[in-house]
């Protein structure tokens, strides 16, 4: 049989044509392409400003670097997300603090924030978890009451949107200070790799820019548009964390994309709640009232009624050539975070109970079917397949 891949992004010659447009400029690093993509995600997402780099995670090591986190400090965040988002806290030397989710949102519980912050904190970092986004005004009024910067991990929530004040808004308005998106292949939209800040402060903005190109006090763009001889000068000590225009071409298109994209996710992911709805043991997602998901990711929690482990699921499903992704992993899980002092049961429980299935707007409905017809399947026949060594 074919094999349903957990992804797949969506990428065709409009793509390719932009991509050969920039490349035959004769611009392919940094330069106009960069300027218009940033421009309009900063209209789409209704922010300010908006910035381009090399990836999320530089975007979230200049956010916090930026706002000025740097040794000794703390940033209140969660386990549960991908390792990048510690990764970030610690490149400026701070230490990452845990708190532990919520278990139907799999974001940072709010209950949970102002138990966590002490004199040493700086920030606070939740993640809208794939494409979920999280309670923002709670976390922000929380924040507010200590005058600590929130800055959003977004990675995931392109299109994702959430009720503010009574309306809605799209994710990356944004509702802290700074939110921080990635344009991996995985994402919704993808330029390959890539990243973007968003920002309502000028200040701020100004900041990113400069920090993000080597703190170059001149744009390549304004240096190779003057009439006269200018000079850079370089006050501070940057990074090389630039977007290319071959990356922001292949963005610009993706972007127009996004809506008819985000309509087929959404269809596919209504279908999949429905017939999920049939079978015992599987709990579909949770989308709380005040949010709206891009449906990033599926994930789906295995009950212990279900016939199946979660590992011999993802074990069985393999081997019908349907590919699925345990849960979100959890960074105190891992070598470089284990310090023994995190007690974070629900975050545990989603990277052992949950299972991701494939979801993306080239996913047939044939496919899905073929999918849920698996799932179902394996729900009254209580097979125990052989496991490998993969988990």
């Amino acid at each position: 049989m074919q094999v349903i891949p957990i992804a797949k992004p969506t990428l065709g010659e409009e793509e390719v044509a932009a991509a050969r447009e920039a490349i035959l400029s004769g611009w392919v690093t940094q330069g106009p392409q960069v300027t218009a993509f940033e421009r309009e995600f900063a209209a789409y997402v209704g922010a300010r400003y908006a910035c381009a780099v090399s990836s999320c995670s530089t975007a979230l090591h200049l956010a916090l670097h930026a706002l000025g986190v740097g040794p000794g400090d703390e940033v209140i965040t969660v386990s549960h997300t991908f390792i990048a988002t510690a990764n970030a806290i610690r490149y400026c030397g701070a230490t990452p603090v845990f708190v532990d989710i919520d278990p139907t949102s799999f974001n940072l519980c709010p209950d949970l924030l102002e138990a966590a912050i002490t004199r040493r904190t700086k920030a606070i970092l939740p993640v809208h978890q794939i494409g979920l986004p999280a309670d923002l005004s709670r976390i922000v009024a929380v924040a507010d009451e200590y005058a600590l910067p929130v800055i959003e991990d977004a990675a995931c929530a392109i299109g994702s949107e959430i009720q503010w004040q009574g309306k809605w808004e799209r994710i990356g308005r944004p509702h802290g200070r700074v939110a921080c998106f990635s344009f991996h292949p995985r994402k919704i939209v993808t330029t390959g790799d890539g990243g973007m800040l968003t920002t309502n402060d000028a200040e701020l903005h100004e900041r990113f820019r400069l920090l993000r190109q080597h703190g170059m006090s001149i744009a390549d763009t304004v240096r190779h548009a003057a009439t006269r001889v200018v000079f850079e000068e370089y006050p501070v000590v940057g990074f090389n964390y630039r977007m290319t225009d071959v990356q922001a071409a292949i963005g610009r298109v993706q972007l127009r994309r996004l809506p008819e994209i985000l309509n087929r996710r959404r269809m596919l992911a209504a279908r999949y709640t429905e017939a999920l709805r049939e079978i015992p043991g599987l709990a579909p997602p949770q989308i709380p009232s005040f949010a709206r998901s891009n449906y990033q990711s599926y994930a789906v929690r295995v009950l212990p009624d279900y016939p199946l482990s979660r590992n011999e699921l993802m074990e069985a499903l393999l081997a019908e050539d349907i590919h699925t992704r345990r849960g979100i992993m959890n960074c105190h899980q891992e070598a470089p975070y284990q310090n023994g002092s995190a007690s974070l049961p629900h975050s545990e429980a989603a990277r052992d109970e949950i299972v991701l299935l494939p979801l993306f707007d080239a996913l047939t409905d044939d496919d899905q079917d073929r999918v849920i017809c698996a799932l179902a399947t394996h729900s009254t026949s209580g097979k125990k397949p052989m496991l490998s060594s993969a988990f």
